[in-house]
């Protein structure tokens, strides 16, 4: 008998698609594997055709618990207030205007740096869940996902000494494209600035092993350390975290579905034609609080990790 989902790694160093003739059909029993694969393999793709937001959080609900989008990070100006939208739990994330010329969602069309969602809340989200409604159908737009736990592995020794047992400052000031949040001042010190701190070596809490965590670089600091050599720190970091090789980076199509865990990776996306409508909407589940257990290193490396294709 013919299964009803197919796991595909994907060539790269995260990554699987996971083939169904319609995720919607999906049993509870299938999602438990598929729940597996994703902490295997970090990330999955879903392709199939668009979904309605209930639909969305249904599927959503497999990988924790719903959780509402931070209030400060989507609201562009004249954007509905969480309470007035239809479903609060769905982030709209678009360049798009309506017939007012209120945007419908957040982010625009430029590129959004290299980060991890809501790194700068006490409790980040476990997953984030990205659906294709609209897409440029000139260039860019493209979805970029990096290996943490790949990225802290080859981490050069002394850099990885540096950070040992460190905490790193995770910034509000500004959301992922650069605009600044409401109310936060324009001159920041690092050391002082808004937000919690993580730890940088941080424990996955269900495969029990280490991963580098990162959020966005600017505005950064790693505690205890002077500015100047959290910098060039931070600096080394995210020069060595963003490499091609750690990172799978997914072209959309209509209704495709990208599913990361936030606890073990980072990502971005490119720039796309102004002129172009693309629209995103996106669930996010609950996260716990962070820690770091220096003994996970001696654990069985990460299936996706470059000590597990080693041996």
């Amino acid at each position: 008998m013919k299964s009803e989902f197919e796991i595909v790694p994907l060539p790269y160093a995260l990554g699987a698609e996971v083939k169904c003739d319609d995720v919607r059909a999906l049993s509870d029993d299938a999602f438990e594997t598929i729940y597996q694969a994703w902490l295997d393999h970090l990330a999955l793709v879903f392709k199939g055709p668009a979904l309605s937001d209930p639909k969305l959080m249904d599927l959503a609900r497999h990988f924790g618990e719903l959780t509402t989008p931070t209030p400060t990070e989507y609201q562009a100006k004249g954007m509905k207030k969480r309470e007035e939208m239809d479903f609060p739990l769905i982030n709209t994330i678009s360049n798009v205007k309506g017939n007012d010329g209120t945007p419908i969602g957040g982010l625009g069309d430029g590129e959004a740096q290299w980060h991890t969602d809501s790194s700068f809340t006490n409790l980040p989200f476990r997953a984030s869940v990205l659906h294709a409604l609209e897409i440029p159908n000139s260039w860019g737009g493209e979805t970029g996902v990096l290996n943490m736990y790949a990225a802290l592995e080859t981490l050069p020794k002394e850099l990885k000494t540096t950070i040992q047992g460190r905490t790193i400052k995770n910034d509000l000031s500004e959301n992922s494209v650069g605009w600044r949040r409401r109310g936060i001042p324009d001159t920041i010190d690092v050391r002082v600035s808004p937000g919690p701190s993580h730890p940088i070596i941080r424990t996955h809490p269900e495969t029990g092993l280490n991963t580098l965590y990162l959020g966005r670089r600017r505005y950064a600091y790693i505690h205890g350390l002077p500015v100047d050599e959290s910098e060039d720190a931070l600096n080394a970091l995210y020069e060595h975290a963003c490499r091609d090789e750690f990172a799978y980076h997914h072209d959309w199509s209509v209704g495709d579905i990208l599913i990361w865990d936030n606890r073990c990776t980072m990502h971005h996306r490119n720039a796309f034609d102004p002129e172009a409508r693309r629209i995103m909407h996106r669930a996010q589940t609950k996260g716990t609080v962070t820690y770091y257990d220096p003994v996970a290193n001696s654990r069985a490396p990460h299936p996706r990790s470059t000590l597990a294709a080693i041996h």
